[in-house]
């Protein structure tokens, strides 16, 4: 039997996952999410987010860990290089305030990689670049692949959090889109060694976007 061969990486500017043997319609590839909104003192300092992905995916990344343990420095240099990758992206999220984007910092403030089954286990805090106040403010993001050769999303709207003590005075809602069917049949029509053309921004078609209003 033929052996798999897989490798998530970066190329800018797309994330790419290939696979020897891998469905040829785009998404190749599948990362489900969980996001927590972080905040202090009455403003929002940070996403902490989770990325579990598919078991083809994860497939590299779980055999060069091996039988390491989780502590050990082998989850820590694969951490560390899926997180580069992650950075040279912009964490693949865009995050609105009164039309304009806000700014994340550089570097994630925590990450970790681990395994969960036959899943590998992205977790890191994403800390935006200056505090954002809360009361009365509205902001939207999304989490998605341009090209979306990896379909990147939340399974259920409760996979977005917040913090117990804005439960009260704010609310979040996840907008899953539809794109048309014209959009849908090109995606399904591209095979693994095509791109998108980049100003169509096939990915964010299909982002799902979270929105949070404060009272």
């Amino acid at each position: 039997m033929k052996k798999l061969k897989h490798r998530l990486f970066i190329t800018t500017p797309v994330l790419i996952i290939l696979s020897a043997e891998a469905a040829q319609a785009h998404p190749h590839s599948f990362i489900t999410m969980k996001t927590q909104i972080i905040a202090e003192q009455g403003q929002m300092t940070a996403l902490q987010m989770r990325w579990v992905m598919d078991e083809i995916t994860s497939a590299d990344l779980l055999y060069d860990a091996g039988e390491a343990k989780p502590d050990s420095p082998v989850w820590k240099r694969l951490a560390a290089e899926v997180m580069a990758n992650v950075l040279t992206q912009h964490y693949f999220t865009e995050f609105w305030h009164n039309g304009e984007k806000v700014k994340f910092a550089a570097r994630p403030s925590a990450y970790g990689l681990s395994r969960a089954g036959h899943q590998a286990v992205l977790d890191f805090t994403l800390p935006l670049a200056h505090p954002q106040p809360l009361a009365g403010q509205r902001y939207t993001f999304s989490t998605f692949d341009p090209t979306y050769f990896v379909d990147m999303r939340y399974e259920n709207s409760g996979d977005v959090h917040l913090p117990a003590e804005l439960n009260s005075a704010c609310k979040l809602a996840v907008k899953t889109p539809k794109p048309d069917a014209a959009v849908e049949a090109f995606a399904l029509s591209l095979d693994k060694a095509d791109a998108p053309p980049e100003d169509m921004a096939l990915g964010k078609q299909f982002a799902q976007e979270v929105t949070l209003q404060c009272q």
